[in-house]
């Protein structure tokens, strides 16, 4: 049986996103080709990076991502190469599969940088590693997908300690005050009911509270990219700051994100800070956990789980994740939504 458990490397499978203004446009139609999106939709999103040089923070995060993990990895005398692919953009999924079959790799554990379950969050990326594979043919390393994380301990903590450090940065006498808004992509109605993802988040949202010691938080949703007449998750990020009353201290927790990629430099940087200076409100923002040592470990933990060293662990309400997704979890709605595309 422990055989049926090696694996020779490691695979950090992303969204990806643009290194440069000319990448954008391409970058874009990638992400939203076979979808009925308008064109001046696409162009508007494409601001967003062109506000910050044309290129998505995601790429240099995965990097740091990778090189903690190799160099966590090393330092065990665990030889797991650690490789990179993405759906929308370079390198992407099926010539990193092509790499590593050259390389020699037979088997690999795909980490998606994705915590919770939803049919893009999960389904989509395990459709994404058997499209490559058939892509890459004959010869192409074997992948299995890593699990679902929202409740492992390590990952909890990590939040914790990033909430920690903007807390403590509301004055002493202002703390109590304070309004904790936790924020998620949002997505459909139809994707959220046909999965755990939003069970999920309030759970993490939850774990994360009461490491703090909080009493009263919020789950809020951001960066909606679907049409007018399409339910998606509710309240907005922007209707929750505005519900709040002038000089009241609010801390933004990203936990739907782990790393500050577009759609929190700009849905929350900049246009959420943007309604929260009108308002007259106080905001900081936490930190998504990126390259926590927590979080490493967690990641160097789940590959461990996979090849049968440790025990899975979890807190909380639910158990672990199961190990091997059911073939009817998170899937598609029947009618495709737009993706989210600001990353």
């Amino acid at each position: 049986m422990a055989g049926q458990h090696n694996y020779d490397a490691v695979l950090i499978l992303s969204f990806g996103g643009p290194e440069k203004p000319d990448d954008v446009i391409p970058f874009l139609e990638n992400v939203l080709r076979g979808r009925n999106v308008p064109r001046e939709r696409m162009l508007e999103v494409a601001e967003h990076y062109y506000h910050f040089g044309g290129k998505s923070p995601i790429n240099d995060q995965n990097r740091a991502l990778i090189a903690g993990l190799e160099a966590l990895l090393m330092s065990e005398g665990r030889r797991m190469p650690v490789y990179w692919g993405n759906r929308n953009w370079t390198p992407y999924l099926a010539d990193t599969l092509r790499q590593m079959r050259a390389d020699g790799v037979r088997r690999a554990l795909a980490f998606v940088t994705s915590a919770f379950s939803s049919y893009s969050g999960c389904r989509q990326y395990l459709e994404d590693i058997e499209r490559a594979r058939s892509e890459a043919g004959e010869g192409a390393p074997e992948i299995d997908k890593l699990r679902s994380f929202y409740n492992h301990p390590l990952f909890i903590e990590a939040e914790v300690d990033r909430v920690r450090v903007v807390l403590d940065q509301i004055p002493l006498a202002s703390r109590t005050d304070a309004r904790v808004i936790f924020t998620a992509h949002s997505v459909p109605l139809a994707m959220a009911q046909s999965s755990d993802y939003q069970k999920q988040l309030e759970e993490s949202c939850r774990l994360v509270s009461e490491g703090l010691g909080l009493d009263a938080w919020q789950l809020v949703y951001q960066s909606r990219s679907g049409p007018p007449g399409q339910p998606w998750l509710e309240p907005e990020i922007g209707d929750a700051l505005c519900g709040l009353g002038p000089g009241t201290p609010v801390v933004v927790v990203p936990i739907g994100f782990i790393s500050d990629h577009m759609e929190v430099l700009y849905d929350l940087d900049t246009e959420a800070r943007a309604i929260a200076e009108e308002r007259g409100l106080h905001m900081v923002r936490a930190a998504t956990v990126g390259v926590h040592p927590k979080f490493l470990l967690m990641i160097r933990e789940l590959i461990l789980e996979k090849m049968d060293h440790c025990q899975p662990r979890a807190v909380g309400r639910y158990g672990p994740n199961q190990d091997i997704c059911r073939a009817d979890c998170c899937p598609a709605p029947a009618r495709r939504p737009s993706p989210a595309i600001a990353r």
